[in-house]
Order: C-alpha cells, then sequence, then structure tokens
C-alpha cells in the first residue's frame, strides 16, 4: 500500500519467527473520516506496519456507532474510537456491557466548539454571551450537537457550557450528528452550535456558516481525545499483534510529530479521497498550530493537537480514563460511584504499550500513572480523588 510514500529502511521487520510473531498478519483497524486519524493512516502508508511484522488495514466508517458495532461484532480488530465510547462500552451505558481495552492514546487537543454565524451577528462569540441569550428562552429553544453520547465531543461541550452556568441538559436541546454531516446539518439551521474535531471546525469556517468559539484545548490543556481501542478477549488472544500495531502506530506517531514538514505532508495525505476526502487547506493550519476563528482572531496555539511529545502522548494514563468517568457520575450517566482506579486498570493496557515502547526504543515510560490537569474552570484534576472531583461540581444533572 502506498510503496512510493515508505520511508527508508523500515521493510526489515523487526520480528523474527518465533514466540515474539504476532498471531495476525492483517489487522483490520477502523476510524472516522478526522485529522486525528493521522497515525494509523501514516502507519500503514509509511511501511511502520510492516516493521513489526503486520499489514494494517484502515478501513472508513460513517458514524462512531458504526464503529461501536463492529467492534463489538469483531468485524474490527482495533478502531480510532473516543475516549469516552470506549468507557461507556465497559460500563453499559446505553448498551450491553462489553469488556473493552484501551491501547493508547492516539492525540491529544484539537478539537473544539462552532457557533453559527447568524449568533455571531447577534454578537455571541462565547459562552457568556449565549448564557445571556438562553437566560430569556423557553428551554431547549437551541440545539447544540455532538458525536456521541458517553464521546469527548459532548464532555467538552457540556464542560464549557457548564463553565458559563448553562446546564446542558435543561437549558438547551443536545443532538447527536456524525462529524462528517455536521457542517450540513448547521448549514440548514438544525443546531446553532456543535463539539467536533477536526477539519469540520476549520470547514465551518471556510463556507462561513459558523466560528470557532473555544477550542478544546482552552478547556482542558493537552486533554486526551482518540484513543486506540479493542476488546479485552482480541488482545488476550492476539497479545504479540497488540504490540506490534502500538509499536507501528506509536512509531507513525513519532514521524509526524517529527518536523513541521510530516506534519504539512501528513496534511497532504489525509486530504486524500481515500482518507478524508478534503481539501488540504482545512488541515494545515490546525495540524500546525495556526488558528484563525472566523471571528477575527488568529493566534499560534500553544496546545494544538499532538501526537507524540517524547510519548507522553500516546501512554494511556489510567487518570486520563478516570476523568471521563467523573464526568459520566456529574451528568447522571452513571448513578453509583464506580471504583475508578480498578475499571481504568482493567482497561488502560500500560502493559501492551511499555512492550510496545520496548520494541520502539528510545522511549522512558512514565513513571507514574496519573497526571494533573487545569481546566478551564479552574478545577485540578490529578486523579487521586475521583469521586470528590465528580461531586465538587455546581452545576450537574440532576440526580446525579
Amino acid at each position: 500500500m502506498g510503496g512510493a510514500l515508505l520511508v527508508p529502511g523500515l521493510m526489515q521487520s523487526v520480528w523474527a519467527a518465533g514466540s515474539d510473531k504476532p498471531e495476525l498478519e492483517t489487522v483490520r483497524v477502523g476510524f472516522i473520516p478526522l485529522t486525528d486519524c493521522a497515525p494509523l493512516i501514516i502507519a500503514a502508508l509509511k511501511g511502520f506496519d510492516k516493521k513489526y511484522g503486520i499489514t494494517l488495514v484502515p478501513t472508513k466508517e460513517a458514524s462512531w456507532a458504526a464503529v461501536r458495532d463492529k467492534l463489538v461484532s469483531g468485524e474490527l480488530d482495533a478502531a480510532h474510537v473516543l475516549y469516552g465510547l470506549l468507557y461507556g462500552l465497559e460500563l453499559g451505558i446505553a448498551s450491553k456491557p462489553q469488556p473493552m481495552a484501551n491501547l493508547m492514546t492516539l492525540n491529544q487537543n484539537g478539537q473544539a466548539i462552532t457557533l453559527s454565524t447568524a449568533l455571531q451577528e447577534k454578537g455571541i462569540t462565547d459562552a457568556g454571551g449565549l448564557k445571556n441569550m438562553i437566560a430569556g428562552q423557553a428551554p431547549g429553544t437551541y440545539t447544540f450537537a455532538h458525536t456521541f453520547p458517553t464521546g469527548t465531543h459532548a464532555m467538552w461541550l457540556y464542560y464549557w457550557l457548564a463553565s458559563a452556568g448553562i446546564n446542558p441538559f435543561s437549558d438547551v436541546r443536545m443532538v447527536v450528528v456524525p462529524p462528517p454531516q455536521m457542517v450540513m446539518n448547521m448549514r440548514i439551521g438544525n443546531m446553532v452550535g456543535f463539539c467536533v474535531g477536526e477539519p469540520w471546525n476549520a470547514r465551518a469556517i471556510n463556507d462561513r456558516i459558523g466560528f470557532t468559539a473555544a477550542t478544546s484545548q482552552a478547556i482542558w490543556p493537552d486533554h486526551p481525545e482518540k484513543i486506540l481501542g479493542t476488546r479485552r478477549d482480541w488482545v488476550e488472544q492476539h497479545p504479540n499483534t497488540a504490540r506490534a500495531l502500538v509499536s507501528a502506530v506509536l512509531e507513525a506517531a513519532r514521524w509526524i510529530d517529527a518536523s513541521v514538514e510530516n506534519r504539512r505532508e501528513t496534511a497532504q495525505i489525509l486530504a486524500r479521497r481515500a482518507w478524508l476526502n478534503t481539501k488540504e487547506q482545512y488541515l494545515t493550519g490546525r495540524m500546525l498550530g495556526e488558528y484563525d476563528n472566523g471571528a477575527g482572531h488568529r493566534w499560534q496555539d500553544a496546545h494544538a493537537i499532538r501526537f507524540y511529545h517524547d510519548a507522553e502522548v500516546s501512554f494511556p494514563w489510567h487518570s486520563d480514563g478516570m476523568w471521563f468517568l467523573t464526568q459520566f457520575r456529574r451528568w447522571g450517566l452513571l448513578k453509583d460511584a464506580p471504583d475508578y482506579n480498578a475499571i481504568a486498570a482493567r482497561i488502560n493496557r500500560t502493559d501492551i504499550w511499555r512492550d510496545a515502547a520496548a520494541a520502539v526504543g528510545g522511549i522512558t515510560p512514565p513513571s507514574q500513572l496519573l497526571r494533573t490537569s487545569t481546566l478551564i474552570d479552574g478545577s485540578v484534576w490529578t486523579g487521586r480523588d475521583p469521586e470528590r472531583y465528580a461531586n465538587s461540581f455546581t452545576l450537574h444533572h440532576q440526580g446525579a
């Protein structure tokens, strides 16, 4: 696949025949056409997969629900998937519980909340303006969209609205829309705001139907976003394949972040019909951290999308997974306090990641499973007292 694109010297496999050989030769990995699927596509096109004795076959999916269903059925071996979707599957939120595994984080940052130009024309440019506008209307007058009920975009949107005192469940109406359909739905007036990954926020600006009101990294700098997810039984049945897959994708992530030139080339590749099927110009700016919000503000973002950052991005931090559990509690998706640590420990496969990182070489694994972050409302997340954190929010879903 794409032999002309191969990085020189990669075609020699690091695995000899024997106990380390991957159990599967071909690995089917689903993806949604978003910028943050990049490590999977680059791993397949640049030959990083072959280096570890597998052939990665990326398969484009239409929605996160389709990714979920194909993962559960076994039609996919693994997938580019929303962090919260995987945790929701494990816990049986709106579905039958399924034992899942997070092999690595694919990226941090790089999502955004878009508001319509109709709101901009009314002088609404931020969450505070929204709060004032909504206060004078009947509940549910304004509709907002995210991409999956337990997904990252839902959590960023809820958090951003709540930071301004807007209850995302009672003050506004929420709907689920697949990423590629966001811009079209805003164009025809189905919602006034949405949260999604790129390139759809940049596309809304280009089409002059919306502007970026907030980036996801403004809500949580260096937040976890998409992960490489699979079923727990798949990992148990194919441990060598899982390690090879993570090694290949980890090397691809390192290649993308190695230079501006590599990021530009990645944008060129992703724009092609087989992958995102969009214009390169919608991808390159925000891949490089060059932001224009479509409302007169331009900046170089210090927390733009990143894929590697000395492997800190990809490590499956337990605290990252636990944060989504705290938000499930906050918004009533979990009625009782879960065993935060135990759930994160069984889903986030740091064992597979460490073996893969050792195979790649030159990587020093983090010494801890938790990391500390400060979010837009000033709350500090450490992972050390998750239930207290979940209960610390003034604004939450009734009954949560």
